[in-house]
């Protein structure tokens, strides 16, 4: 067992580096990228424990995107 955070998950991602609004998306956390967007815009995305708030920004391996109480880990394939 690792000790993640229930509300914590790791999202395979092909390659590196992905952005942002890309992520948030593929990991489910918005329904389109025009909403992932929006999030981003918004101020409600935090990105390794800080708001974040450029929709392009470059995520790396280990990187954690939080959103309405959500974790994303970004993992390679």
């Amino acid at each position: 067992m690792s000790n993640v955070p229930a509300n914590t998950r790791s999202v395979i991602v092909r390659e590196i580096p992905i952005e942002l609004c890309q992520f948030i998306k593929f990991g489910g956390l918005a329904s389109s990228g025009g909403e992932a967007k929006q999030f981003i815009s918004e101020g409600s995305v935090q990105l390794n424990g800080t708001v974040e708030t450029q929709k392009r920004k470059k995520l790396a391996v280990g990187d954690r995107v939080t959103l309405n109480g959500e974790t994303l880990v970004v993992e390679l394939a």
